[in-house]
């Protein structure tokens, strides 16, 4: 369990697509829930895709909503309007197996992991949202851990924390972005797009 106080963002959805060729951009597809009359509503929306090299190729993506405008001179409004390279600096995952096997949660662990500087890292800044995509396949290391993980996947039980990484004392203490708990997730479940 990750423990760090309410996320700043709300969870509106989980995808689960299952796709040939890596898919981004996916805020941007008319099918998208960013495409929608509510969404288009909300002052902002944070999509985490998570692009999982297999055959065939499958992308979890997450939505996060802000219930009010994003302050353009906060920790997240710098975030969301960074170059690319201070996001790769600040964009951090932590993964916690609540429930698995323990070779899985061995592989997997429960460290921060700075996303942007483990594998390659792609944003999209439109209108009223960003969209991180996230090639878990640029990386030989983060490629073997996910497949050892989908070979478990339906029996393990995730909880993801998504944070920006405090770099000065003034953005201190780090806020918890958003949170998901994967339960069980069935490979066969995916829609395909």
């Amino acid at each position: 369990m990750v423990v760090g106080g309410d996320p700043l963002l709300e969870l509106l959805a989980v995808d689960w697509f299952k796709v040939n060729e890596r898919f981004d951009s996916v805020a941007l597809h008319p099918k998208s829930l960013v495409q929608s009359e509510a969404a288009k509503k909300l002052p902002f929306i944070l999509v985490i895709n998570l692009q999982v090299p297999a055959k065939p190729n499958y992308n979890l993506v997450m939505y996060y909503a802000a219930e009010r405008p994003v302050n353009k001179d906060s920790l997240l409004g710098r975030f969301i309007d960074g170059t690319d390279a201070y996001r790769d600096a600040r964009f951090k995952l932590i993964p916690s197996i609540v429930e698995g096997y323990w070779m899985v949660k061995r592989a997997v662990g429960t460290k921060a992991c700075l996303l942007g500087k483990a594998v390659t890292c792609n944003y999209l800044r439109q209108d009223n949202f960003l969209e991180i995509d996230v090639d878990i396949g640029s990386s030989s290391v983060a490629r073997s851990i996910i497949g050892l993980v989908l070979g478990y996947v339906t029996s393990i039980v995730v909880d993801l924390a998504i944070l920006i990484e405090a770099k000065e004392e003034k953005e201190l203490p780090e806020y918890i972005l958003g949170t998901v708990r994967l339960n069980r997730v069935n490979p066969d479940s995916a829609v395909s797009i």
